[in-house]
């Protein structure tokens, strides 16, 4: 019997401004869709100043299938810090978390428990800072945060701002093993593996793919990336 896979996309919409510095939330929902992913968490999915509404809205997403986690805030927001994931049928959300993080800049990161067809999930959503510094901050704390919890096969997906090789936030994510990336800023020409994923214990994964697909080159500065998940030891 075929293991069920899961894929999850990470997308950094930018508040949805393209490369044509053109605000269309519709050519970022097309990018989603052309991902063929289940759950896709997204960065920049609000604007950034008070109350921050959402730059890509509710009704939209929900005519077009998905389903928003209850992340947002008063005055419509999307998201927490600007971090949002929404999910397609057959995807349930058991409980979710918002964190604030530590460093120069406001940055926060989300939780959500859930059902799929793969199993129970823990997935985390990031956006983390521009300087390395909080950026080693930012992943201890989400190592703190998780630890304490219900043990549950993790995925961490996001925007993590790390040029390099990201063994630094690796070490500092314990458990966790964040996954090779390839290149996915800026969205024209990649040459910054900026957005990553990583997993925990009980999860096999496929290589990271980049979506380059148009719109995707234009949508927004990052190139949305995929990666598909199933149980370890399924057969």
């Amino acid at each position: 019997m075929t293991s069920p896979i899961l894929r999850i996309a990470t997308y950094n919409l930018q508040k949805c401004v393209g490369l044509d510095l053109r605000r269309n939330p519709r050519r970022c929902l097309e990018v989603l869709e052309q991902t063929g992913a289940a759950i896709a968490v997204l960065q920049e999915a609000d604007k950034r100043l008070p109350p921050r509404p959402a730059a890509l809205p509710h009704d939209m997403i929900e005519r077009e299938g998905w389903q928003v986690l209850p992340f947002g805030q008063p005055g419509g927001s999307l998201g927490w810090h600007g971090n949002a994931m929404i999910v397609r049928p057959g995807i349930t959300c058991r409980q979710t978390r918002k964190l604030d993080l530590p460093g120069l800049e406001p940055r926060g990161a989300i939780i959500a428990d859930l059902d799929t067809p793969i199993g129970p999930l823990r997935l985390m959503g990031v956006h983390l800072g521009l300087i390395g510094r909080s950026r080693r901050q930012q992943c201890a704390a989400l190592r703190r945060a998780v630890e304490p919890l219900e043990p549950l096969p993790l995925v961490i997906a996001g925007d993590f701002n790390e040029w390099g090789s990201g063994a630094d936030l690796d070490a500092e994510l314990g458990f966790i093993d964040l996954l090779p990336s390839p290149p996915s800023y800026p969205a024209l020409r990649p040459v910054g593996p900026l957005d990553r994923f990583g997993i925990s214990g009980g999860l096999q994964a496929g290589p990271v793919r980049p979506h380059r697909v148009q719109p995707a080159r234009i949508a927004s500065d990052h190139l949305p990336l995929t990666v598909d998940l199933s149980a370890r030891g399924v057969q």
